[in-house]
């Protein structure tokens, strides 16, 4: 067994030797299982480079790669095994730039094997937040400040009228003790938050969020606290929205130190990544990364990652209706509070009421020196 990658590489220097434990991990005891029909019987052949189905009606040649992501890859497995160990092991990820240097390929390569190895690392499972300890929930935005844009790319996003133009939607869901859950939310659409924690969250479980109203339209489902960050609550006894926060600035470290920049359509993916890192971070290395090869069922081609993603529409099942419109207060693109309403935010920060509900419906760009939209 290796214990650093130094100990990986030694160990398995040779393509046989990465088949042989690939075997292993990917089927029970080694035996091969047909990737076209299943059958559980399958010959060694050639020497241990392929196999050949035992079954009459397919009898089908196959490798080892044959329905996971080193699928159709001319690249050998040491250096796969490789990318993976680095990709698993690197709190902050490791750029394709830099994997394309570590293992000899170019950077195109690097960019389509990491996002593989994301697709083996995404969570392929339902899971079910709640059943023991509370849950924070809470969402973020990843995208560049306007401030520091160049003007031509600033200026485009100004004539768009969206003040989030450029941002992506995060929410992320974690229990405490327990396991995290990100998901990009594709569309801006009030909807799309709540209906993915009632997706996510058990019923009756107890969720803590802050005040915005976007969680008011699910909080009848749970036994539900919130915390105030605009009127400066931040910790009520055990009530708090901490540790869901914490996540976030360990994400946004792995955004901004080592990918520097990414795009909204893989956002999802980066997310895979991380959530798999953190839920596993009290793993060794070499746990982790044995435990990325037992996930490696399902090909992703080059035509599917590059394609356009069309974003899902859902909808809210029980859809209550709130007697304010909460607002949210931003900043060179970041969330500075929220509101429950305008009525509160205009106490609270001093803005004419009007002002705010004018910016909020498009009609001027900014009240009191900030960008308004409706939660």
């Amino acid at each position: 067994m290796f214990n650093n990658l130094r100990e990986l590489i030694l160990s398995m220097p040779t393509e046989k030797a990465c088949v042989d434990y690939l075997a292993k991990q990917r089927w029970a005891d080694g035996k091969a299982v047909c990737p076209y029909c299943q059958h559980p019987k399958c010959y060694v052949i050639e020497g241990g480079e392929r196999y050949k189905c035992a079954s009459k009606d397919c009898y089908k040649r196959f490798k080892i790669t044959v329905g996971t992501i080193f699928e159709a890859s001319n690249i050998p497995l040491v250096k796969w095994f490789t990318a993976i160990y680095l990709v698993t092991a690197h709190k902050k990820g490791v750029s394709s730039y830099q994997l394309g240097k570590d293992i000899g390929v170019t950077q195109k390569s690097a960019w389509f094997m990491i996002h593989r190895i994301r697709e083996a690392l995404r969570n392929k499972h339902t899971v079910t937040l709640g059943e023991v300890y509370p849950v924070e929930a809470d969402e973020t935005f990843v995208g560049g400040k306007f401030g520091n844009m160049h003007s031509k790319r600033r200026k485009k996003y100004q004539e768009s009228g969206d003040p989030m133009a450029n941002k992506t939607t995060v929410l992320g869901m974690i229990e405490r003790n327990g396991q995290l859950v990100a998901k990009v939310i594709p569309v801006s659409n009030s909807i799309m938050i709540p209906k993915t924690i009632a997706e996510t969250v058990k019923k009756n479980a107890t969720l803590i969020t802050d005040s915005s109203n976007l969680y008011n339209k699910i909080s009848h489902s749970y036994n539900y606290h919130a915390v105030n960050h605009s009127m400066q609550e931040y910790v009520r006894e055990n009530i708090h929205t901490n540790t869901i926060e914490g996540v976030f600035s360990h994400f946004k470290r792995m955004l901004i130190g080592t990918y520097h920049q990414i795009s909204s359509k893989h956002t999802q993916r980066y997310c895979d990544e991380f959530s798999f890192r953190f839920n596993l971070r009290k793993m060794k290395d070499a746990d982790r990364f044995t435990h990325a090869l037992t996930a490696v069922n399902g090909r992703l081609t080059y035509k599917d990652l590059v394609a356009s993603n069309m974003p899902e529409q859902i909808t809210l099942d029980h859809k209550p209706v709130n007697r304010y419109k909460g607002v949210i207060q931003l900043q060179d693109g970041e969330i500075i509070a929220h509101y429950k309403s305008i009525k509160e935010a205009t106490k609270i920060t001093g803005v004419n009421k009007g002002n705010i509900s004018r910016a909020c419906n498009g009609i001027r760009p900014s009240a009191g020196g900030y960008v308004w939209i409706f939660a």
